[in-house]
C-alpha cells in the first residue's frame, strides 16, 4: 500500500499519489495540535488565502474554508487534475 492510498486530501477530497503534507487546521502558533493530510498545492492555497488567526477561528471545518469563493474555484479546478499535480500558487 502506498503512503496515501488510504487517505484523501482534507481540502479537495482527491486521493494521494506520493506527496502528502500535514496541515494544522488550527495553526501551531495558536495552540493547534492535530494535523490533516493535504496535497502540497492545497496546503499552499490554504495559507495563501487565510491568516493564522482566520484559520484558528475556522478550526477543523474544511467546508468553511471551501465556502470562500477563491477556494471554491480552486477546488473545482483542482478536482480535474491528477493527485500529484503541482502548479505555482497565486498569493
Amino acid at each position: 500500500m502506498s503512503a496515501g492510498e488510504d487517505r484523501v486530501c482534507w481540502l479537495c477530497g482527491r486521493p494521494f499519489a506520493t506527496r502528502i503534507q500535514w496541515h494544522h487546521p488550527v495553526p501551531r502558533s495558536k495552540k493547534g495540535r492535530t494535523t490533516v493530510p493535504v496535497h502540497p498545492i492545497c496546503h499552499k492555497t490554504i495559507h495563501a488565502n487565510f491568516t493564522n488567526a482566520e484559520l484558528a477561528r475556522i478550526g477543523d471545518a474544511p467546508e468553511l474554508i471551501r465556502a470562500k469563493p477563491e477556494i471554491a474555484k480552486f477546488v473545482r479546478w483542482i478536482s480535474t487534475r491528477p493527485p500529484d499535480f503541482h502548479a505555482p500558487t497565486r498569493t
